[in-house]
């Protein structure tokens, strides 16, 4: 069904963007995401697709990392806050044009 693969598409493919987000609100641990994900954006993706997105950010300079109390946490840097405010705006213009 259409629908069903778009709603696949824009959450699992750009969970960039929902990772982002969420660490523009305080930093947080790799097991935290999925809780928060299902929470504030209704969707449950696997464990490892999180670590693989983190792992990636990470790599790309997008999150950086902190060792607290025996976890590693996440923080959006300067240059993830510019890709997330970059993806918001491509969202933005893409539904307007579709409106």
């Amino acid at each position: 069904m259409p629908l069903n693969r778009f709603k696949s598409k824009t959450t699992k493919e750009i969970l960039w963007i929902y990772i982002l987000k969420l660490l523009k609100s305080r930093d947080m641990y790799a097991y935290e995401f999925r809780r928060e994900l299902q929470e504030k954006f209704n969707f449950h993706p696997a464990l490892v697709t999180s670590y693989v997105v983190l792992y990636k950010l990470e790599n790309g300079g997008y999150v950086s990392t902190k060792w607290e109390q025996n976890k590693k946490y996440y923080t959006i840097t300067k240059k993830g806050d510019k890709l997330l405010m970059d993806g918001l705006k491509h969202l933005r213009q893409l539904i307007s044009k579709l409106e």
